[in-house]
């Protein structure tokens, strides 16, 4: 998932300088996976290598390289997780800290290729210097610069099983790590007490979600920064323009809206999940008038609603998005995808 680098952006819009801290290898046990990201700026810190004395250390060593523009040959660091660290993994990780000054141009080019839907991989030289140390290679364009060595190593990598690694060409290091096109979309419609108190949770979570309503008033001031708010009197627009294998949650204001976009969701048919807040009566009339007007019973099937993963009970706001957060994450392990870095029906939130 590419949340860091919606971080990274907003980061270099304000001009604020941040210092990226990647899990670039792992041997033995570890906290996360290769190819987990840490930002860290002068006063913030944003995501996490697995906490512990490893990432005090890790955030201390990223803040005296900020200002710094070059990754320089210190810029992998070996961390043995043992006494000395406070730690009783056992296992070593090392660590890349990389300066994010200036331009940065290789935000831009993986930013347009998540825009294209293209999955990139990223080729960082580590005695490379800033944009010159880092090539974003996707199946039909490159940027930055490679021999033909590695652009062929970049190629291969999408069919790699490891989402990221450090080789060595010839008398190069490289970290080498594969950055998948967003793969959890949320397209949420309701910005209502559901609809808010699940942005909030899904804003610690690995997606990008599109925030739908008409009522501007009803949109919180603090907008997190993996959601992108659509203000607008044609939300079906918003489902047309999703791409396939997008996550859909319906829970609007009104029924009649409810069954517009449900309609219009069901018909696409290409969703990895689509959710529809409300009770079994309200499953049972809605299916009822849409097989009317011909919707499949298959597709119908398709449908979860209620909404919340099973044993969860409760219809406060922040019970049920819990409930549907950990539903969209289990339908997520089931469709096959994986969190970057990483490796059906309840009645929670049923309405009367």
């Amino acid at each position: 998932m590419t949340a860091w680098l919606d971080e990274l952006l907003r980061l270099r819009e304000a001009g604020e300088a941040a210092v990226i801290v990647t899990v670039a290898a792992t041997r033995g046990s570890v906290p996360r996976e290769a190819g987990t990201k840490m930002i860290v700026t002068a006063d913030a810190v944003h995501g996490t290598i697995g906490g512990g004395h490893l990432e005090h250390q890790a955030i201390a060593i990223a803040r005296d390289r900020l200002g710094d523009a070059s990754a320089g040959e210190d810029a992998l660091r070996r961390f043995p997780l043992g006494a000395s660290l406070g730690q009783c993994c056992g296992g070593i990780v090392n660590l890349l800290f990389e300066p994010v000054g200036g331009t940065a141009a290789w935000l831009d080019a993986l930013a347009a290729a998540r825009e294209r839907g293209s999955d990139a991989v990223v080729v960082t030289t580590l005695a490379g210097d800033g944009d010159g140390g880092k090539t974003v290679v996707t199946h039909d364009a490159v940027h930055g610069r490679a021999n033909e060595e590695i652009l062929a190593l970049a190629r291969t990598m999408p069919d790699d099983d490891s989402p990221a690694r450090l080789v060595r060409v010839g008398a190069d290091e490289l970290f080498i790590e594969r950055v998948r096109a967003d793969d959890f979309t949320i397209v949420l419609f309701g910005a209502g007490h559901v609809g808010r108190a699940l942005v909030r949770v899904l804003a610690e979570l690995p997606c990008r979600i599109v925030w739908v309503d008409e009522r501007e008033a009803e949109f919180p001031r603090d907008i997190p920064p993996n959601a992108r708010v659509l203000c607008t009197d044609a939300p079906e627009e918003a489902i047309d323009e999703a791409r396939p294998g997008a996550y859909f949650l319906v829970m609007t204001h009104s029924h009649a809206l409810d069954e517009r976009l449900a309609e219009r969701i069901l018909l696409r048919g290409d969703y990895a999940y689509f959710g529809l807040i409300g009770s079994q009566p309200k499953r049972r009339a809605f299916e009822k008038r849409l097989a009317h007007r011909g919707m499949p019973a298959e597709r119908l099937a398709t449908m979860t609603c209620p909404i919340g993963i099973a044993g969860i009970k409760g219809k406060e706001p922040g019970i049920i998005a819990i409930a549907v957060a950990a539903q969209l994450l289990q339908a997520r392990a089931a469709s096959g995808t994986q969190v970057w870095g990483q490796s059906k029906k309840s009645r929670v939130g049923s309405e009367q």
